[in-house]
């Protein structure tokens, strides 16, 4: 069910803003379904809700695999 979230709102931010704007590799939405399919709902979602803490102007980005 979260993962289905998170495909929905991936389909619709690309659908308001098509050009790629995430400055992480994989991007959050990617990252977020890795971290939940590889450890969980629980832990899955707090890796995603620190990387995405991580999204701001002061941040480089780069590589950021999901552990």
């Amino acid at each position: 069910m979260a993962i289905a979230g998170i495909r929905a709102f991936r389909f619709v931010r690309t659908s308001l803003y098509p050009a790629r704007i995430c400055r992480f590799h994989p991007t959050c939405t990617e990252y977020a379904i890795k971290a939940i399919t590889r450890h969980g709902i629980l832990r899955g979602t707090t890796l995603a809700l620190g990387r995405i803490s991580r999204c701001h102007p002061f941040n480089a980005g780069g590589l950021d695999p999901v552990p």
